[in-house]
């Protein structure tokens, strides 16, 4: 059982690893922090948390880093979220104010969070299976190409360009965009994608050149459609995983293959258990089935009112870093984003 100093002295060696990526012996804990002990006693609490398994020594003779198990104490028990200053406020509130759509503010959301803490940054997408259709247009463009957007209540625009081969005069056009209203106005874009189906559905190659450019527009439409109910991520920092190659034992390799395949991160986002703060941590070997072992993802949820969901905002990185920053500054961002939204929302 590790005593209180002990768990102290565990906060004292996490701090300066970050702080210096050296590890930290029991004079320099002396040193730099005020426990009012002999370095002897602080090595009998080494001792103690290297028994716990809490820090381990990386060669002979040198000082002690901190396992993943002992960043999980640290994150659970010692970490306090240290409050976002003012400038960092600030550059959050520039970075996502004034965004254009859904897809502008969560690039942005990345580049803040990116830029904040030096990891890579992945904001999720919210599934908009419940949001409802408000809009179909199209739009002729010539040479056969037809603009096709789709709005939804939750304020997303969606563009595709379908090939039709025909043009159309403003009835045909316009029988063509009331169909389609039919088939997907007021309607979530779950029971939309079932109608468009039974639609495109016929037996028969259709000859009539309104009802060939209508089922390959609503085959576009429900691309579209099955692309809002699909999760998706949307990462900035990458560069960030070479900068700090040498915190990983082994290579980044597997962390760059989860980022460009995403599939792999979002099922561990999706996996992870947020504390009352909504936030989450998961830590080294507790991302092994996820082939991270290496790594910290930290995440923390944000709402999305319209699509009537939750989805998460987070960081990749190796487990050498600034938690309770991190988390601040996921948790920070998080609130901007829901904010943000709400606000979207209400303006609409």
């Amino acid at each position: 059982m590790v005593s209180e100093r002990g768990l102290q002295v565990l906060r004292a060696i996490v701090q300066d690893y970050v702080d210096t990526r050296e590890p930290v012996g029991s004079k320099a804990i002396v040193d730099r922090h005020a426990f009012g002990v002999s370095a002897a006693t602080i090595r009998n609490d080494m001792a103690q948390l290297e028994d716990e398994e809490l820090i381990a020594a990386p060669h002979t003779s040198s000082g002690r880093v901190p396992t993943d198990k002992g960043y999980r104490v640290f994150v659970d028990h010692l970490a306090e979220l240290r409050p976002l200053s003012t400038a960092q406020r600030s550059a959050i509130a520039s970075f996502l104010e004034g965004s254009s759509d859904l897809d502008d503010v969560l690039t942005r959301t990345v580049r803040a969070l990116t830029s904040l803490t030096g990891q890579v940054a992945i904001v999720q997408y919210p599934s908009f299976a419940r949001a409802r259709v408000t809009h179909v247009e199209l739009v002729q463009l010539g040479g056969g190409r037809m603009l096709v957007i789709v709005v939804t209540d939750t304020g997303r625009v969606s563009q595709r360009v379908a090939s039709v081969r025909d043009e159309f005069d403003d009835s045909d056009l316009g029988r063509i965009r009331a169909e389609l209203g039919t088939l997907l106005v007021g309607r979530p874009v779950r029971e939309g994608l079932e109608r468009i189906a039974e639609r495109i559905a016929t037996p028969d190659e259709p000859t009539v050149p309104r009802e060939k450019a209508t089922i390959v527009i609503a085959k576009a439409v429900a691309e579209e459609l099955e692309h809002f109910r699909q999760d998706r991520l949307v990462m900035a920092g990458s560069a960030n995983l070479a900068r700090s190659e040498a915190d990983f034992r082994g290579s980044i390799y597997p962390l760059l293959e989860a980022i460009e395949e995403q599939v792999t991160i979002l099922r561990l986002m999706g996996e992870m258990v947020a504390d009352d703060q909504g936030l989450a941590a998961s830590i080294g070997r507790e991302n092994e089935p996820f082939g991270l072992g290496e790594a910290s993802v930290l995440a923390s949820d944000y709402d999305v009112t319209g699509a009537r969901t939750r989805a998460r905002v987070g960081l990749l990185g190796p487990m050498r870093m600034d938690y309770p920053t991190n988390l601040a500054a996921v948790r920070a961002v998080a609130r901007y984003l829901t904010r943000i939204l709400e606000e979207d929302e209400s303006g609409r």
